[in-house]
């Protein structure tokens, strides 16, 4: 039995250096989903998801962050019934799709363009918990930290 994990790595942001070691196992074929996206890196820290949409309005998607999820869903107004529709070849069918986004990764904004939704990501880490750099102190032997006393 292979352990795939393509589908995992399709559906999380943020976290490459950990599938840039999973990428390298065996794959298979991944499994289809509705709508079709990417997940671009664009630089260090900046990320962006580009989902296919066709047909679908900026007021018929909702892009929710919640802590570590992210949560993009589609739903179609009714449709005009003045127009008869002789071949139905876009597909408007509702969608959700959710993504597991890394810690301190945020949504920055979104725009649908063309057909095509981007959500640009940053992974933006607070100071307090970027690694540090500890200064050692040079020789002069041991030294001992004095308590004040109260009398």
């Amino acid at each position: 039995m292979v352990l795939t994990l393509p589908p995992l790595y399709r559906s999380t942001v943020g976290f490459d250096r950990l599938f840039d070691l999973l990428d390298q196992s065996p794959q298979t074929e991944p499994t289809n989903s509705w709508p079709p996206y990417n997940i671009e890196k664009v630089d260090g820290d900046h990320y962006r998801i580009v989902m296919a949409v066709a047909g679908f309005a900026p007021n018929e998607i909702e892009i929710v962050q919640k802590e570590n999820t992210l949560l993009v869903s589609g739903q179609k107004h009714p449709e005009d019934k003045t127009v008869e529709v002789l071949h139905k070849g876009i597909p408007t069918r509702a969608f959700t799709q959710t993504f597991d986004l890394a810690d301190y990764v945020q949504v920055k904004g979104a725009k649908l363009d063309n057909g095509l939704l981007s959500v640009d990501l940053v992974r933006e880490v607070p100071e307090e918990m970027k690694p540090r750099r500890i200064e050692i102190a040079n020789g002069g032997g041991r030294k001992t930290i004095e308590h004040g006393t109260t009398a």
